[in-house]
């Protein structure tokens, strides 16, 4: 579903992604792990081009991500393009991103309405459900505002959900919420999991990792230094970096 080949990007003189390999299945859950500044954010954002990569390349689901292939070589596309891009690959940011001038319901059926072309109708029976998929099926009505910050983060993950996507990413979803909080998030994650959504996790939650994680992907230094099944990865990390990182988590 997901792969980066030899992946480059700095931000002037500062090397963020040095070369990144990674290979995502179709129905699997990779988990992102590793310090701080270590490039996983970057990785998201070159996934679904809101980082254009300075080298290598991004396939989502056997495509190009921000070009066309001819022949051999790949040319870049235009940016009405790269969005009809984005509608397949679904993104929640850690501060969820909502419009506050928007009803949670609103919220949700913004992107099908205008994006997709989908009748509002059908918009909104199908952000109702996604509502209710997610524990908010009472809050339609709401604003962003009236919400705890474990309810903003669901609406952020139905709104996402609403495209219908191929592809989940999660920037730390869980890093702006108060830890009593951190739990309602978690599970509506784990129940995709559980349904075959295709995600990419970057988290600084092991439990979570540990249980949900097809594969555990350790960053550092705008590198992937390890990945592998989260009982490897965790349990018996092979790199000195990993252990020393993990000392300092679990």
């Amino acid at each position: 579903m997901v792969e980066l080949r030899s992946v480059r990007k700095s931000f002037g003189s500062l090397e963020v992604l040095k070369g990144v390999d990674l290979q995502v299945r179709r129905g699997e859950v990779a988990v992102v792990l590793g310090p701080s500044g270590s490039g996983k954010s970057t990785l998201l954002r070159t996934i679904n081009h809101l980082e254009k990569a300075d080298a290598g390349s991004v396939g989502v689901d056997g495509t190009p991500i921000g070009h066309r292939r001819s022949g051999d070589k790949l040319y870049e596309l235009p940016e009405r393009d790269v969005l009809k891009q984005r509608t397949r690959i679904g993104f929640v940011f850690q501060d969820f991103h909502l419009f506050p001038h928007l009803t949670v319901l609103e919220n949700v059926v913004e992107a099908p309405v205008f994006a997709l072309k989908r009748p509002r109708p059908a918009a909104d029976e199908a952000a109702r459900r996604l509502l209710a998929r997610v524990g908010l099926a009472d809050k339609a009505d709401a604003y962003p505002g009236q919400l705890s910050g474990g309810q903003q983060q669901r609406v952020a993950i139905a709104r996402a959900l609403a495209l219908e996507p191929k592809l989940l990413l999660f920037d730390e979803p869980t890093s702006a919420l108060d830890p009593e909080l951190v739990g309602e998030v978690l599970d509506v994650i784990k129940d995709l999991a559980r349904r075959g959504t295709t995600m990419i996790v970057v988290t600084h939650e092991i439990g979570f990792a540990r249980e949900v994680a097809d594969t555990v992907v350790f960053m550092d230094d705008g590198r992937v230094v390890e990945q592998g099944a989260p009982a490897d990865v965790l349990d018996n990390p092979r790199h000195d970096r990993t252990r020393a990182f993990l000392s300092k988590v679990l």
